[in-house]
C-alpha cells in the first residue's frame, strides 16, 4: 500500500471511531455489512472473523450469483473494536465495506 493510501486510510477510521464514539455508549449492538465476490472462502472468512462472538449473520446472494451480502449483527466493547475487525476483514479480495 502506498504511503498515500496509507495515510487516506488511516483518516478514515480515525473519523470513523470519533463518529462511533460520538453517536454511541458502549457496549453497543453494530451491524456490519459487507459484499464479497461468491468465489472461494470469502464468506466463510467473514463469518470466522466473528467467530464466538454471538453475531447474527445473515448472507444474501445477488441475482446472477457472483456477490454475496454478508450482515453482522454483534455485540461490540468499543469503536476500536469495529475498526479492529473492519481492518481484519479488508484482506479479503474484492470485499466491499458498506
Amino acid at each position: 500500500m502506498d504511503q498515500e493510501k496509507e495515510k487516506t486510510t488511516a483518516e478514515f477510521y480515525e473519523r470513523l471511531k470519533a463518529e462511533l464514539d460520538r453517536s454511541n455508549s458502549w457496549p453497543a449492538e453494530y451491524l456490519f455489512k459487507f459484499i464479497v465476490p461468491s468465489v472461494d472462502d470469502n464468506v466463510q472468512r467473514v463469518e470466522n472473523a466473528f467467530d464466538c462472538m454471538g453475531a447474527v449473520i445473515k448472507t444474501t446472494k445477488s441475482k446472477t450469483g457472483k456477490f454475496t451480502s454478508v450482515s453482522v449483527d454483534v455485540q461490540m466493547k468499543d469503536a476500536q473494536e469495529i475498526i479492529d475487525k473492519y481492518i481484519e476483514v479488508s484482506v479479503i479480495e474484492g470485499i466491499v465495506s458498506l
